[in-house]
């Protein structure tokens, strides 16, 4: 169930991001770097380290139809990219979306994949 909470907290965190650039938007603020980006971003990357390992172990052993290591790479990466980006009001509305939208599928059909399957992930 480890993978499944990790799965979870990541997708919550994609809606918490989505909030939080409207709201930088809205403020019209820049956050300094050091005091708010940086150590909620570090705290952030290691979980998603976390699960792209255990999403990689997750998939070797199970090998789910239509879900693949690259897909887990592809959403890792992406998310380690827009949480930084949802600090910033200057960052591209239409590609952040897209970003998270993309990540959220995937975590959608691996949450979906652990559910119907194996107990222990």
């Amino acid at each position: 169930m480890k993978l499944l909470n990790e799965t979870n907290r990541l997708i919550e965190e994609c809606q918490l991001s989505l909030d939080r650039f409207y709201e930088m938007r809205r403020l019209d603020k820049d956050p300094d770097f050091y005091i708010e980006v940086k150590p909620y971003a570090d705290d952030l990357h290691a979980l998603i380290k976390l699960w792209q390992q255990s999403a990689h172990q997750w998939i070797k052993m199970e090998q789910p139809k239509n879900l693949y290591v690259q897909q887990i790479d592809h959403a890792a990466d992406a998310m380690e990219q827009f949480v930084v980006q949802s600090f910033y009001k200057g960052t591209s509305k239409k590609r952040f979306i897209q970003s998270i939208q993309s990540t959220q599928y995937t975590l959608f059909i691996l949450k979906r994949k652990i559910e119907q399957g194996d107990e222990d992930a």
